[in-house]
């Protein structure tokens, strides 16, 4: 599974595309994404119905989706840039373009819902992807640095991060694929791409209780989809911080089911939900150091 395609960096005076793939984002977020963007000295497109609504989706199935393809099949696109998750990508992964991604490889940048993009695209075209956010200066700095630079990314276990206390010893190297958990959960059966060589990364807001994370992640295990995993690496569980039942916190359920798989499991990776996470390339090559408290991953662009 090393293999993975390194789409072009992003130069100053580059088209971007902002395209609404899951759910809407309100005008003023738009507005920020275009200005950070514009700071970078890019030129800033925006998708026909990135601001339709229906429901808490950014309009029809068929129209976001055709915004998501018009960037693919521009070759003046030179990067697709999600104005924010929610849901509702689930439902139009399988209608990419796939040959068009192919033809033209450009980064897709974007995380929570957009997991199902990545996981779509990672399964059909091994293309690399930016689990990345654009909101506050720490974050769209990271995002920027992927996406205009060359160099690996090194994250360090933030000792002040609830997940920093799940740790298994040990060193990993393989593809690094993930993002949300509930989403890549989603995808078993239906087209969840294989992990066998794979560092699984994981991040996930409380939504949910502990008694669904640890159904989550039973799953992945009875369903075979961890069957060759190397390593998993823990992002931000916002939520989960002050919360308990009947005596177990999720230190406790991640514990638990990932010391079962025999990996080495570094946690408190800043990434993931929450205010000014960083961002991390999806698809490279990473190398996991439980013991050290690192994930350095290739680049996401060449």
């Amino acid at each position: 599974m090393t293999d993975v395609v390194l789409p072009p960096r992003i130069q100053p005076g580059d088209r971007v595309r902002l395209v609404s793939p899951a759910s809407w984002p309100t005008a003023e977020m738009l507005q920020d994404s275009v200005r950070t963007l514009e700071d970078w000295g890019l030129t800033v497109e925006v998708g026909k119905h990135a601001l339709d609504r229906h429901g808490f989706l950014a309009g029809l199935d068929d129209d976001r989706l055709a915004d998501l393809n018009d960037a693919y099949r521009d070759p003046g696109v030179r990067a697709v840039i999600a104005t924010r998750g929610g849901a509702g990508a689930y439902r139009i992964a399988d209608g990419i373009d796939f040959a068009a991604v192919r033809a033209d490889p450009k980064p897709l940048m974007g995380f929570s819902d957009i997991t199902n993009l990545h996981l779509a695209l990672w399964r059909h075209c091994r293309i690399a992807g930016i689990h990345g956010f654009l909101a506050g200066a720490r974050s769209a700095e990271s995002t920027r640095r992927l996406l205009f630079e060359t160099e690996p990314t090194t994250l360090y276990r933030d000792p002040e991060a609830l997940t920093a206390a799940v740790k298994f010893p040990g060193k990993a190297t393989g593809n690094l694929v993930g993002g949300h958990l509930g989403t890549i959960i989603g995808f078993i059966g239906a087209g969840l791409p294989s992990l066998d060589g794979a560092i699984l990364f994981l991040e996930a807001p409380r939504a949910i209780g502990l008694g669904q994370v640890d159904r989550q992640l039973t799953h992945l295990m009875r369903s075979g989809s961890l069957r060759g995993l190397r390593g998993v690496a823990l992002g931000r569980f916002p939520g989960f911080e002050d919360y308990a039942d009947r005596g177990w916190t999720v230190l406790d359920v991640l514990r638990d089911r990932l010391g079962a798989l025999g990996v080495p499991v570094v946690g408190g990776i800043d990434v993931g939900h929450g205010d000014s996470p960083l961002s991390v390339p999806l698809g490279p090559v990473a190398e996991l150091d439980a013991d050290a408290g690192t994930l350095v991953a290739g680049p996401a662009v060449s």
